[in-house]
C-alpha cells in the first residue's frame, strides 16, 4: 500500500471516474478523459478608493476544489485594474522612496536596485535556494508595445504594466512592480499571523456559509485552507502564493479531482505537495494530460490558451503577481510542443 500512495498523488489525471483498467494505467499521465472545466478568475477583496495597498489577497471567494483544496486558492497582487494612472502613482512613490533609504536622492536604476534587495535578503540569511538572482523574460516582438515579466528568486512573478515603446523600457517597468512588492513584503503586516489566519478563515467560512466545526475540521476545504495557513505561519504573503501556486494549478488541470478518485485523502495531497516545488516533471505530466484533451476534443488548447492570454494580460496591467498565469500559459505551450510543429501553427 505504501508503494501505491506516491502514483496515487501524481498530477496527472489518469483515468475519470468510472473507467477501467489495469493500477498501472489508471495512475499513468496522459490518459484521455472528458474535457475539465475551468478554472473561474478569483474575485479581487480591493479598496473601493484611494491608492492601492501593495499586495491584496483574493480569492477566498474561488471555488471550493474538487479535492476540498480551492478554497484557499490565494492570490496576491495589485487591485484597481481600472486606474492605471493610480497604480503608476503608487509604484513610482515607492520606488522613490527605496532609493532615498539606500542610495540618497536622484534617480534610481530600478533594475539594478532590484538585484540588489534580493542580493541584500540573501546576505542577511534569507532562505533563496536557486540563489539571489532576478531573471527577466522579453516577449517576442519586433513592435511597441513591448512586454517584460521578472521572475524574482522565490517563484514570484511580475510583468511590465504600462505602454513601453522600448524593451529597455519593459524591462524598467517590470522592474519597478517588481520591486514595490518585494518592498512591502518585508513590512510585519504581510506576514502570516495567528491573527491574519483567524481573519481569512472567518472571511471564508462567512464567503461559503460555514460554521466553525468545518474550519477545525481538515478533511474540510476549509479546514484544509487553515492547515495550510498554520503550516506556513511567519512565512510573507509571497512565499506563501508561491506555495499556493502549485495548488492553484492542480486545480485548474483536475488533478485535485482525480486524486480524489484515486481515494487521495485530502491531508494525503497537502502533506505531498506542501514541500513540493514546481519543477519540469510536474508541468510535463500536466501539459500531457492537455495533449490527451485535445485529441478527445479539437481546439481544446487554442480556447484556453486564447483564455489565459487574456488573465494574463489583463492580471499583468493590474499589477498582479502572475505565476499562476504564466505557468499555465507555459504548461499548454509545452502541450502544444509535444502535438508537433503543424498544431503549433495552426494555434
Amino acid at each position: 500500500m505504501e508503494s501505491i500512495r506516491p502514483q496515487r498523488l501524481q498530477p496527472g489525471i489518469g483515468f475519470g471516474a468510472g473507467s477501467t483498467g489495469t493500477l498501472r494505467s489508471s495512475l499513468r499521465p496522459g490518459v484521455t478523459m472528458p474535457t475539465a472545466p475551468l478554472l473561474p478568475p478569483p474575485a479581487s477583496l480591493c479598496a473601493s478608493s484611494g491608492p492601492p495597498p501593495p499586495l491584496q489577497l483574493h480569492s477566498l471567494h474561488g471555488t471550493i476544489g474538487s479535492a476540498g483544496l480551492g478554497t484557499g486558492m490565494a492570490g496576491f497582487g495589485l487591485c484597481n485594474p481600472g486606474n492605471p494612472a493610480v497604480l503608476k502613482e503608487a509604484v513610482e512613490a515607492v520606488v522613490r522612496s527605496f532609493a532615498k533609504h539606500t542610495q540618497g536622492y536622484g534617480r534610481v536604476n530600478v533594475v539594478e536596485a532590484l538585484q540588489e534587495f534580493w542580493q541584500m535578503k540573501q546576505s542577511r540569511g534569507a532562505d533563496l535556494r536557486n540563489g539571489a538572482l532576478v531573471v527577466y523574460e522579453m516577449v517576442p516582438s519586433n513592435n511597441p508595445p513591448y512586454v517584460c515579466y521578472v521572475s524574482l528568486p522565490g517563484g514570484s512573478c511580475f510583468g511590465s504594466f504600462q505602454f513601453c515603446p522600448t524593451k529597455a523600457e519593459a524591462r524598467r517597468s517590470a522592474a519597478k512592480i517588481a520591486l514595490m512588492n518585494s518592498v512591502f513584503n518585508e513590512h510585519p503586516s504581510r506576514r502570516i499571523t495567528d491573527d491574519f489566519i483567524e481573519k481569512s478563515v472567518c472571511e471564508a467560512l462567512a464567503s461559503f456559509n460555514g460554521n466553525r466545526e468545518e474550519a477545525d475540521n481538515p478533511s474540510t476545504g476549509i479546514g484544509a485552507f487553515r492547515f495550510m495557513l498554520e503550516s506556513n505561519k511567519g512565512k510573507s504573503m509571497l512565499e506563501f502564493q508561491e506555495l499556493m501556486t502549485v495548488f492553484q494549478l492542480l486545480h485548474w488541470n483536475g488533478s485535485l479531482k482525480a486524486m480524489r478518485e484515486r481515494q487521495c485523502s485530502r491531508q494525503e495531497v497537502l502533506a505531498h505537495y506542501s514541500h513540493r516545488a514546481l519543477d519540469d516533471d510536474m508541468r510535463t505530466q500536466m501539459a500531457a494530460d492537455w495533449v490527451n484533451r485535445e485529441q478527445g476534443l479539437a481546439s481544446t488548447i487554442a480556447q484556453e490558451v486564447a483564455a489565459t492570454d487574456q488573465e494574463l494580460e489583463e492580471a499583468r496591467l493590474a499589477g498582479q503577481e502572475l505565476r499562476f498565469h504564466k505557468e499555465k500559459k507555459d504548461i499548454l505551450m509545452l502541450a502544444v510542443g509535444q502535438l508537433g510543429a503543424c498544431f503549433s501553427s495552426q494555434c
